[in-house]
């Protein structure tokens, strides 16, 4: 599942700055990392099920290495995790809706922190 105008998707910040406002919301970047992209994971457990809300993004400056790549963000997805196949975001999943509105929540405040690591 897409959030689509979350405000978050083309927003841009530098890497050190994103990892730590990502963590302060329990999002993990962990070795999901190239050169040029990042991905930031939070995951749910809900009645024996598991979901990840990812945000990802791309260095448009610097490399993902040295820590101060200036990163565009992405829309973020969420999707659920089968064993052993992985995740699936698929728009055929269904995901429960205080889940969905959870994640909408979240995706608004880090919204709101992005904006003041704008100024």
């Amino acid at each position: 599942m897409k959030f689509e105008n979350t405000g978050i998707e083309n927003q841009t910040a530098e890497l050190s700055r994103l990892d730590d406002l990502m963590e302060k919301f329990k999002f993990i970047r962990a070795s999901q990392w190239d050169y040029e992209r990042v991905t930031y994971d939070r995951k749910f457990q809900i009645k024996g099920d598991i979901y990840y809300l990812r945000v990802q993004g791309y260095a448009i400056e610097g490399d993902v290495d040295s820590r101060y790549a200036l990163i565009k963000l992405l829309p973020p997805i969420l999707g659920k995790y089968y064993y052993p196949h992985g995740v699936e975001y698929g728009d055929d999943e269904h995901f429960p809706p205080s889940l969905v509105n959870q994640c909408q929540t979240i995706l608004s405040q880090i919204k709101e922190e992005l904006d003041k690591i704008q100024d």
